[in-house]
């Protein structure tokens, strides 16, 4: 199944909602700790009240066996110090030397430890403890006692269960809940309110870009989306962009071609028609629909190479290949050419190793070499070089053509660009031969030059110039 992603709103309120519960529950923890603690702190002042008040009940009367402590107090006098009819109190009294005196005999004895004394001023110790299985919260008090019989210290005991403890430390805590809980409702409730209206340029956005045509590459209106908004706008509006070139830039193709391939079509129907009805002999009329296939086919395949450098610049995983082999490799394919025009040829190339696809290289040096032969007078001169430096490597090919007119070079890399000069002239082209070499150079991060080369303001041919950069490794 494929996975949905979380809303921006959702991972907002996750993502603030889920730490604030995290607080509210160790908060809550902390809190009815905090509470008990000091119903314990409130209550505790109670026990050592009674305690005290036990203390002053006690007497030393002289025994068999010496002096001995007693108490006259009745457990009904301790009723005063209950506060609620939830709790009860126990005590116990010992004597000089731990015996009972009054009280709560199976009450635990005390712990052997030392009296607390920091907010009291009593010998006084509070801990919890069990008595009849139910927890109880212990006050121990010192207490010495002095008579005509003699003197000691007592131990005084006051336990009182913890129902009335807990049930205070309960409601602080509810009284407390609710109002967390009431705050937890109110960020919920602002966090979806600006999340809902932080979101609405995004909203607003999604909804635009839903509604358009599919043939609609304007930009979107950046005035009123918001600062961090802007960065995906812009970015939008230059991949819209780039795609609005490329559609122009297929379009024009497109049409283009059309016009291209329409001529030769046209003109091989007519030719055919012709030789049909007996107007021309038959070897003119198959060496005309020859050289008419031939025109279409170099049309067509040069359409295909067009076509392929668009995927090559979106190749970046091209090897490394010496431009040299390339160079004499199409050299000897258009050999036959050359030949036939008789033309005073030259190669001088040094090794070039360059990152590139080989048929990249092959087409780009194929045509720039195919120009020249077509342009370059019957016996002529032609000289291809190929030379390198620490950076770069260079081929030159220099031919004894016309050269370029200026309205020629304004539009020198469009497809189907002819020279006005030439038009209609042997060699012409279909116009795409440059486009191809501008493409495949471009792609492979180098850079194209034609340039005339004249003497005296006459033009004695063109020099077609490729650079590109050597591969690293």
């Amino acid at each position: 199944m494929k996975s949905r992603s979380l809303s921006l709103r959702r991972t907002l309120l996750l993502g603030i909602l889920l730490p604030v519960f995290g607080f509210v529950l160790i908060n809550t923890v902390v809190l009815y700790r905090q509470a008990l603690a000091a119903a314990d702190t409130a209550y505790d002042r109670t026990l050592l009240a009674t305690a005290k008040s036990l203390g002053e009940q006690l007497e030393v009367v002289s025994g068999g066996a010496g002096a001995r402590v007693t108490s006259s107090l009745a457990y009904s006098a301790l009723e005063a110090f209950e506060a609620d009819n939830r709790s009860r109190i126990f005590y116990r009294v010992s004597g000089f030397a731990g015996e009972m005196v009054s009280g709560f005999e199976d009450l635990p004895p005390a712990l052997q430890r030392l009296p607390d004394q920091k907010i009291y001023a009593a010998l006084v110790h509070f801990y919890d403890d069990q008595y009849r299985g139910v927890p109880v919260r212990m006050a121990v008090l010192l207490q010495p006692v002095a008579g005509v019989a003699g003197q000691g210290m007592t131990t005084i005991q006051v336990a009182e269960t913890l129902e009335l403890r807990q049930t205070l430390a309960r409601q602080i805590l509810i009284d407390t809940l609710w109002r967390q809980a009431a705050l937890v409702i109110v960020i919920a409730g602002v966090v979806v309110f600006v999340v809902q209206s932080a979101t609405r340029p995004v909203r607003a956005l999604s909804h635009s870009l839903s509604a358009r045509s599919e043939n609609d590459l304007s930009p979107l209106p950046t005035g009123s989306a918001p600062r961090e908004l802007l960065p995906l706008v812009e970015a939008t509006n230059q991949h819209m962009q780039r795609l609005s070139q490329l559609l122009e830039h297929q379009k024009r193709f497109v049409r283009d071609t059309s016009h291209q391939l329409r001529t030769p079509l046209a003109v091989l129907k007519t030719q055919v028609q012709s030789a049909r009805r007996g107007d021309v002999e038959p070897q003119l009329a198959l060496e005309e629909i020859g050289h008419t296939v031939e025109r279409a086919t170099e049309l067509a395949n040069q359409m295909l190479a067009l076509a392929k450098v668009e995927q090559l610049r979106q190749e970046t995983d091209a090897p490394v290949v010496d431009w040299a082999d390339v160079v004499r490799a199409v050299g000897l394919d258009l050999s036959p050419l050359i030949a036939e025009h008789a033309l005073d040829f030259s190669l001088d190339v040094v090794s070039a190793r360059v990152r590139a696809h080989e048929w990249a290289l092959r087409e780009l040096s194929r045509n720039l070499l195919h120009n020249a032969i077509k342009n370059t007078p019957e016996g002529s001169r032609l000289a291809v070089t190929l030379v390198r430096d620490a950076h770069a490597a260079a081929l030159t090919i220099s031919d004894s053509g016309p050269g370029i007119s200026a309205a020629l070079r304004e539009r020198l890399f469009q497809p189907f660009a002819t020279d006005p000069q030439r038009t209609g002239a042997p060699g012409s082209g279909s116009g795409l031969g440059l486009a191809i070499c501008h493409g495949v150079t471009l792609s492979l991060g180098g850079s194209i030059d034609l340039i005339n080369r004249e003497t005296h303001g006459q033009v004695l041919g063109l020099d077609a110039t490729v650079r590109l950069p050597l591969a690293s490794t």
